[in-house]
């Protein structure tokens, strides 16, 4: 095991430490395991001594084992110190698995700590043991950090960490531990090697990351410390309160609802619900939930059973609300604040449910039993119904067991939602008229009353029948106090007239009274009312009593013995003014019995009756009612009632008796009942009644007496207050009270059954009056903020009904303040401890602080009138109008370019700066500009979107507007932003209104790119660039790309597979031509190199598409096994790999540019077309049709681009028409000879008047293979219009073609002067690139094309092109070539060839020099490029070629046999073979060729072969091994400089370009010509146009034709000569002044021009004195002085001076001396050009004022010509 570092052992990290630094003690057992291995060598890294004294010595042993394969050879050196030594050192070997014990002492002298080491020694390095000696000391071990848990704010979390004392002595510890951590506990102590477990609280107040020390004091008398680093974090937590979706309808997912809703909830039902508390923080909550306090007499009808808890991190904790209502029809509402710890964030549940009783009605409230006889019973039947699904607790106040009318169920229990038939029986006792309104009791509901009554009939009395027209009628007559007269009274005052009857046939007083009020009619009262106030239990009754009986309840007590008991006297008084007959019913089973039955009361007078009870039994309990009717005697017999509406029904009478006869030892039943009675009444408000019931219900198998003692509670009425409950049944009371005011009430009502004190219960009910009171939010006080005039700030205000009552509360506002000041809702219902929200809107007018005041009015909902109406609370608002405006952060925001159709998203900041909110709204204006119809994008879509046009910007903020722009045209975008304030009152803005925010612009632009350069290679190298961008139209590419694409070109926005055929679909409208031209078979693949640039602003995506690109990948069952003859030529190229792009797709960024590779194969002969789809991203695509021609090797074959071409237009009446260029390209092997089939020219000829429209000048000639022919032509036209001809070119030995020439002719007057200079581009140049490569290319040209444009004739244009050096090691050679020979006369090259070194630059200068004639040119110059070494390769190779071939020449070889002994040197090929062929011929045919010829040196032919290089080369080598071939010259790069221009003849180029005449040099007529034809007049000239083939000549022309000419010019001419105003034109333009440009030359010229041109006397010369005023009178003044004998010599020296000044200007006019000036300029400017190309001259530098001495390397020759510099 190899160690990692000399010295240091391969386990680093064998000690146990502490992270501040002090090392853990281990016992001696746990050291000596703890061992490292050291090369093999295990060893104990440390021997400590523990617990040592002094004077003793103390021996360990380090034991040493080999754990390697090998032996292990070390040794080692004793400790340095005295007081650790072991034996001598000596050399130790250990086997492998063999250990060595090796003992060291330990001596100690004195009381301290020792430390050494010893050390071992191998070959690989050394390791040492650490050897120490420590005393007791205390030392405690605890975790260097502590983590705990995540903790919420005002939480408390905990975590432990181990303290262990790893010391010799008993340690005391203390702990200090910064807030909000404790440690439990904060003391202690430890013995040695003891632990104890500390606990770490943390308690945080605030939420921030904690890290903090707590310190740890321990030892004996010098203390020292530790730290532990306590790390916590604490963070608040975020409670929020969530109804489910189960207990809330409509809630969404996701969203919280803080409402619970109990709904309606039967009375006295508990009904729970949960809610869901759920913790968003990552800490557990701690919660308590609190409720408001409860007011004295509130209804705890809301409970929850968890005060507190604990919610878990990113949890839930379901909380339950429990609901039960005990006041039907009462809304409970009631809030639970959910508090987190430390009060920082409160929740607030909000519970409501409301209380349903049942609904308890009666299908008919009167049972009518019409009559019978007595002794017969008559059953009838009377529905209850409950619709309420509240089960309902009823009981009719009858008992049936002693009245003639008896019910079968007379109390129990309606289900929900049912009803039921009760069968009531009518057993009538007495032949009366029974009448007896029953009272039906139902909890939880108010009484309902239902009247019983029919009459019996006997054989002796026969009373009126009694009818429900009775009872309806005594109702009216009792409300009008007729009922307390008999009915024979009535009979009679009805007779005399003292009552009436009204409309329903009740009776009535006569109106004494006025007519306008009409008589008091029967009401219903309520029931409740009616119950209570019957003037029996209650001194209140709502109508006086006709009879009563005293008392109407008693207790006959105990009654032991039975014999003995005392009757009970009953009085009944009879309050009416008739003689009433009061008969009992008889009840036979009944204990209870009243004497006598029948008894006659006279009017306003008592009778009394005996009760007697008569018990059976003992320790039994009686109980009864007795029941009783009394009526108006003459009722008995019908005959005696004469009116119908006087009938009077029967009044009943009851009294409720009860008895026990239980014996004073004996005790009485215990009752078993379950009683439901609420603990408060109704809240009322003060000084009104309030009911409750009480339902006491029977569960034992025994009769249960009651009884209430009224005169306990005489606050509360109770009724019945005493009776009887069958087993199994059950008593229903009604509670009433009447408090009055808002003092809480206590009532204790005793209750005793059984008539046993023993069982008595105490009813404790509370009562108080609810008073008006409402809360304000806020102590009454409302504040808004600033808000902007006109606009409004609403706020929600909350008020709260802290009453039991519901109330309804209205707000007031000053007519005023109205339209400052509003509230929603104005008016509404508050239910009990309700708190509502209202919207408080202030809408401020002016700039101002406003004070306003409201008040709410708020009463009950059903207002008593005893009580006070309405209470109103004032309401203090504070507000402040003010003004405000809205700014963008940038005013200008520029988009940059966005892609048409694409989305652009930025935001706009709006700054407000203000003191109020401002609501905004914000408009958007579009400008569309650029190269558009306005009125066209006018009616564009809007494209950019707003995220919200509305919104509200709080005071001194700002807002964010997401806006997304989307252009949908390559233009320039304007939007601007404007806002409006908006305001209540108008809501949409005006344009006036709006103010200008910020300006927004951004372009809407494609992706697209141009073809910049193109260049040939391989086949096509001999196609220059010009007739190559005809080919591959590249110019209708880039016009294409420049425009919009089309929406079908955006059907796919990237390249995509989509076609499911092998020919995909095309959405393109534009198909062009990728023309390869034509080669060979077997010939080099056509090479095609496109620059692509983006010279656009966005990155573009372009891809080559292949059709296999295009199609979706199918599996073959789906392919169509059929494929079409043009699908199989498509598989057959893709296959084949005919054409390919290389890369076939890529990206340009802005400015950009990259080349793509195109080429064509020729490894089949034919046509290949491929359509390959050009697709831009989210751009064009257009389809290209590649094709290219193959044909065989031997086959003469031109490739003509196109069987159109158009000539330039022409205008009409040109007398020089130009020349123009048809260009054809010889795609073979082989030179083609063409002739142009003149005989449509001819014809066209003919047809205009024997005017050549059509000449061709080249109707024949040759064409290289490779190269470009041009065949010249001139169009002429007569007419503004278009001509057009078909012309066959025949190629000698191939197929001909036929071309259809097209060309337009023009009226300059119409269309303008500039047309002809419009055809023609203006001069300029386009420079080449550099990454238009070929392989080996190894020079550019600075410029691949130089359009000269539009010169005169006669005239010289140059330009200077730069052939530069790429290749940094090789120097090239250049040669230019000249194509045609016309070519070669007006083009010159300087230098023609040269080398140019490895990154040098060569300048070359182009001159054009017309040829005399109107022309065309567009030239193709080709510069050949070679390396110079291969090229000096070359000429050695054919140096050592020739020489051998002159060596051949005189050498022969001698066939002889007898000289075969001799020797000869060899040939270098075939000489061997040669000499054997001659060995094996016959005799006779060796002598004759003794003497053979050497094998022949030549040329090695091109064999025609198919296809194929390889096969070729095989060829080659077999010949190369017979023939001596003769080295090929290195095949060059071929560099294609494109030079057009158009010349004109002076004439025309005078008149059309007069501007651009002054910047020409005219000298080639005058230096070319012979002299006989240089004469000022130009008569020659004009008579060699004339003659000139190439013109049009009238020599040429008919006799008629020339007649005409004759004709029309004597015509012209003799009009001028009768014309005057032509002879006054004539003669101003002879006496007009001397112009002003004509000042400029000197007296002296004028004066000899004007004499040499005009006469020997000028007419003008007396003007030239006038020019040099000042020089005249120096000559004149000189002549005064001189002497007379001077004057003829002044004037010999004048007249010499003239005479040589003469010579001079004759000299200067000559065009010799013209042209030598023109030379010595151009050879000076082109010096300099070279001199700047070379960096010996800055063109560009600033003058200085100091000249600086020349550079060496500079070429002066004459340093006294150069100007100084100023």
């Amino acid at each position: 095991m190899l160690p990692q570092a000399r010295g240091e052992p391969q386990n680093s990290d064998s000690f146990q430490k502490l992270c501040c630094g002090c090392v853990r003690k281990l016992s001696a057992r746990k050291a000596k395991k703890k061992k490292g291995v050291f090369w093999g060598i295990e060893v104990a890294e440390t021997l400590r001594w523990h617990g040592w004294e002094l004077g003793k010595e103390m021996i360990k042993h380090l034991i040493l084992k080999n754990v390697h394969e090998k032996t292990q050879k070390l040794s080692y050196r004793c400790p340095s110190t005295r007081f650790f030594f072991t034996v001598f050192p000596q050399p130790i070997t250990l086997s492998p698995g063999m250990s060595l014990t090796l003992p060291i002492v330990f001596r100690p002298t004195e009381k301290r700590e020792y430390e050494d080491s010893i050390c071992f020694k191998k070959a690989e390095g050394e390791f040492s043991v650490t050897l120490c000696a420590t005393l007791p000391r205390p030392c405690l071990s605890f975790p260097a950090a502590v983590q705990l848990p995540i903790c919420a704010v005002h939480n408390v979390t905990e975590t432990t960490f181990l303290v262990r004392n790893i010391g010799d002595l008993v340690t005391v510890f203390a702990w200090e531990a910064p807030s909000p951590f404790y440690m439990i506990p904060d003391s202690g102590m430890l013995n040695p090697g003891a632990d104890c477990i500390v606990k770490v609280v943390f308690q945080p107040k605030v939420a921030v990351v904690y890290d903090v020390a707590a310190t740890c004091w321990f030892g004996g008398e010098e203390k020292q410390k530790r730290t532990i680093q306590l790390k916590a974090l604490a963070k608040y937590p975020y409670l929020r309160v969530s109804v489910t979706e189960e207990e809330y309808e409509g809630t969404q997912p996701g969203k919280f609802r803080d409402v619970l809703c109990f709904g309606s909830v039967p009375v006295g039902t508990p009904v729970e619900k949960c809610v869901g508390i759920f913790n968003m923080s990552m800490v557990d909550a701690p919660f308590r939930i609190e409720r408001a306090k409860d007011p004295l007499l509130r209804d705890p009808v809301f409970s929850c059973d968890v005060s507190h808890g604990v919610v878990p991190a990113k949890g839930k904790l379901d909380l339950c609300i429990r609901f039960q209502p005990q006041t039907v029809g009462k809304h409970s509402t009631d809030y639970f604040t959910i508090i987190s710890a430390g009060c920082l964030l409160q929740t607030v549940l909000k519970v409501v449910g409301s209380c349903k009783g049942p609904l308890v009605s009666l299908h008919q409230y009167s049972v009518d039993f019409d009559w019978i006889n007595l002794g017969e019973s008559l059953m009838q039947t009377l529905k209850i119904s409950n619709i309420s699904d509240v089960p309902a607790y009823y009981q009719f106040d009858i008992d049936g067991r002693g009245s003639v009318f008896s019910l079968d169920r007379p109390c129990g229990v309606l289900e929900g939602t049912t009803t039921i038939a009760l069968k009531v029986t009518f057993r009538p006792t007495h032949p009366i008229s029974y009448h007896r309104r029953v009272v039906c009791l139902v909890h939880h509901q108010e009484p309902m009353y239902v009247d019983f009554f029919g009459t019996c009939h006997s054989d002796i009395a026969k009373p009126a029948i009694l009818q429900a027209r009775h009872l309806s009628w005594y109702r009216t007559n009792m409300v009008r106090g007729l009922t307390f007269y008999p009915p024979d009274i009535l009979s009679v005052m009805l007779k005399d007239g003292k009552l009436q009857m009204d409309e329903k046939g009740a009776l009535m007083l006569p109106p004494e009274i006025p007519q306008d009020k009409p008589p008091n009619k029967c009401f219903e009262a309520n029931s409740m009312t009616e119950y209570f106030y019957d003037g029996i239990s209650s001194d209140l009754a709502l109508f006086p009593l006709h009879v009563s009986v005293s008392p109407r309840e008693y207790d006959f007590g105990c009654c032991v013995p039975l014999h003995k008991v005392e009757p009970l006297s009953l009085c009944v008084t009879n309050h009416t003014k008739g003689k009433i007959t009061v008969a009992w019913t008889p009840s036979h089973s009944s204990a209870f019995r009243v004497s006598p039955e029948i008894c006659d009361i006279p009017p306003l007078k008592s009778s009394a009756f005996r009760v007697l009870f008569q018990p059976t039994e003992l320790n039994s309990l009686y109980a009864a009612e007795l029941e009783g009717f009394a009526f108006y005697k003459v009722l008995r017999q019908y005959s005696n009632i004469e009116e119908d509406a006087t009938i009077c029904p029967s009044w009943c009478l009851t009294v409720r008796l009860r008895a026990h006869t239980y014996e004073a030892e004996r005790e009485h039943f215990i009752p078993q009942y379950i009683l439901d009675v609420p603990k408060t009444f109704p809240p009322v408000a003060p000084n009104t009644d309030t009911y409750c019931s009480m339902l006491l219900l029977n569960t034992g198998t025994s009769l249960i007496t009651f009884s209430v003692n009224q005169a306990a509670c005489p606050s509360v009425l109770v009724k019945p207050c005493s009776g009887h409950i069958i087993p199994g049944g059950h008593q229903i009371f009604f509670l009433s009270t009447h408090p009055l005011n808002t003092v809480l009430q206590q009532h204790v009502l005793p209750l005793q059954l059984n008539s046993c004190p023993g069982y008595s219960k105490e009813i404790a009910l509370q009562c108080c009056g609810e008073s008006l009171l409402l809360l304000l939010e806020g102590d009454g006080n409302l504040y808004f903020k600033p808000v902007y005039i006109g606009t409004s700030s609403t706020r929600m205000y909350t008020i709260k009904n802290c009453t039991r009552l519901p109330m309804v509360f209205t707000w007031k506002i000053h007519q005023s303040d109205s339209k400052i000041l509003s509230v929603s809702p104005t008016a509404g219902i508050l239910q009990p401890y309700e708190a509502m929200a209202q919207a408080w809107t202030f809408t401020p007018d002016k700039e101002t602080k406003y004070l306003l005041r409201a008040m709410v009015f708020v009463r009950r909902k059903s207002p008593d009138p005893v009580s006070p109406k309405s209470v109103h609370y004032a309401l203090r608002i504070v507000g402040e109008g003010a003004l405000g405006t809205i700014r963008a952060q940038k005013e200008h925001l520029d988009l940059g370019n966005v892609l048409v159709g694409d989305l652009q998203s930025c935001n706009v900041v709006l700054l407000n700066d203000g003191i109020c909110s401002l609501k905004y709204i914000l408009s958007v204006e579009q400008l569309i500009t650029g190269p558009c119809d306005p009125e066209e994008v006018h009616s564009d879509p809007l494209a950019l979107e707003l995220e919200h046009s509305r919104g509200t910007i709080p005071a001194r903020s700002k807002a964010f507007v997401r806006i997304t722009v989307r252009p949908a045209r390559r233009l320039h975008y304007t939007w601007s932003i404007k806002y409006a304030i908006c305001t209540p009152t108008d809501p949409v803005s005006t344009k006036e209104e709006q103010q200008p925010l910020c300006c927004i612009v951004a372009t809407g632009v494609y992706p697209t790119f141009c073809i910049t350069d193109a260049c040939s290679a391989g086949s096509a190298s001999g196609i220059h660039k010009l007739y190559l961008w005809r080919l591959f139209s590249l110019d209708t590419l880039n016009d294409y790309l420049e425009q919009d694409p089309t929406p079908s070109e955006l059907t796919y926005r990237v390249p995509t597979r989509h076609s499911t055929c092998l020919i995909p679909p095309v959405y393109t409208p534009l198909l062009l031509d990728f023309n390869f031209g034509a080669a060979p078979i077997g010939s080099e693949p056509t090479l095609v190199m496109l620059l692509l640039a983006n010279k656009g602003v966005v990155p573009v995506e372009w891809a080559f598409l292949f059709p296999s690109d295009q199609k979706i990948d199918m599996e073959h069952w789906a392919e169509d096994a059929e494929f079409s003859p043009r699908e199989l030529h498509q598989m057959r190229i893709q296959d084949n790999q005919l054409f390919s792009v290389s890369p076939k797709s890529g990206k340009l960024l802005p400015g950009q540019e990259a080349s793509v590779q195109l080429s064509h194969r020729h490894d089949f002969i034919g046509t290949d077309h491929l359509p390959v789809l050009l697709k831009v991203s989210y751009g064009h695509e257009i389809l290209l049709n590649f094709s290219g021609v193959t044909v065989e090797q031997d086959q003469r074959y031109i490739h003509f681009a196109s069987t159109k071409h158009l000539f330039t237009p022409v205008a009409i009446g040109t007398s020089h028409p130009p020349t123009q260029i048809y260009e054809l390209y010889n795609g073979g092997s082989m030179p083609v000879m063409f002739e142009v089939q003149l005989d449509n020219i001819v014809r066209i000829q003919e047809e205009n008047f024997q005017h050549p429209v059509f000449v061709c000048l080249t109707p024949r000639g040759e064409i290289p293979p490779g190269t470009t022919g041009h065949i010249e032509w001139v169009f002429s036209p007569l007419e503004a219009r278009m001509y057009l001809v078909d012309v066959p070119i025949h190629i000698l030995g191939g197929e001909s073609a036929l071309i259809t020439f097209q060309g337009v002719g023009y009226d300059p007057n119409t269309v303008g002067d500039t047309a002809t200079s419009s055809e023609v581009l203006s001069p300029s140049v386009f420079p080449g690139s550099t990454k238009l490569t070929v392989l080996g290319q190894a020079a550019t040209l600075s410029h691949h094309r130089i359009c000269l444009g539009n010169i005169p004739d006669c005239t010289k244009v140059s330009r200077l092109v730069f052939i530069n050096s790429i290749s940094e090691t090789k120097a090239v050679e250049f040669a230019w070539r000249i194509s045609t020979y016309k070519d070669k006369r007006v083009l010159q090259i300087a230098p023609e060839s040269g080398v140019v070194q490895p990154g040098e630059s060569i300048p070359c200068f182009i001159t054009l020099q017309p040829s005399g004639s109107a022309s065309f040119y567009s030239t193709d110059l080709v510069c050949e490029v070679y390396i110079q070494d291969s090229l000096v390769q070359y000429k050695r190779d054919l140096q050592e070629w020739e020489r051998e071939k002159e060596r051949q020449a005189v050498e022969f070889t001698i066939t002889e046999k007898d000289l075969g002994t001799k020797k000869k040197p060899k040939s270098p090929a075939g000489r061997s073979s040669d000499s054997t062929e001659t060995e094996n011929l016959p005799e006779s045919l060796a002598v004759i060729r003794k003497y053979k010829t050497l094998p022949p040196i030549k040329n090695h032919p091109m064999p025609n072969l198919p296809a194929g290089h390889f096969q070729r080369r095989l060829l080659l080598d077999k010949e190369a091994s017979q023939v001596w071939v003769k080295p090929e010259p290195p095949k060059p790069i071929l560099l294609h400089l494109g030079v057009t221009a158009r010349s004109y003849s002076i004439e025309d180029f005078f008149s059309n370009f007069t501007s651009e005449f002054p910047k020409y040099f005219l000298s080639c007529p005058f230096s070319t010509w012979p002299l006989e034809s240089k004469f000022v007049d130009g008569s020659r000239a004009r008579d060699r146009t004339d003659m000139d083939p190439k013109r049009l000549s009238l020599a040429a022309a008919s006799k008629q034709e020339l007649q005409i000419a004759t004709d029309i010019l004597t015509g012209v001419i003799r009009g001028l000569l009768d014309n005057t105003h032509f002879h006054d034109a004539v003669r101003r333009s002879l006496d007009e002044p001397i112009p002003y440009f004509s000042q400029f030359r000197c007296a002296e010229s004028a004066k000899l021009q004007d004499r040499r041109q005009c006469s020997p006397v000028p007419s003008r010369v007396s003007a030239s004195p006038d020019l040099y005023p000042e020089k005249d009178g120096e000559r004149k003044e000189i002549r005064q002085k001189t002497s007379p004998n001077n004057d003829l010599l002044e004037s010999w020296e004048i007249f010499h001076h003239e005479q040589l000044r003469e010579q001079k200007e004759m000299m200067s006019r000559q065009p010799a001396f013209g042209n030598l000036v023109e030379l010595v300029l151009e050879n000076t400017l082109q010096n300099i050009l070279i001199e700047a190309s070379r960096g010996e001259v800055v063109l560009t530098a600033r003058p200085r004022v100091i000249a600086l001495p020349p550079s060496p390397s500079r070429r002066i020759t004459n340093p006294a010509t150069l100007p100084s510099r100023a």
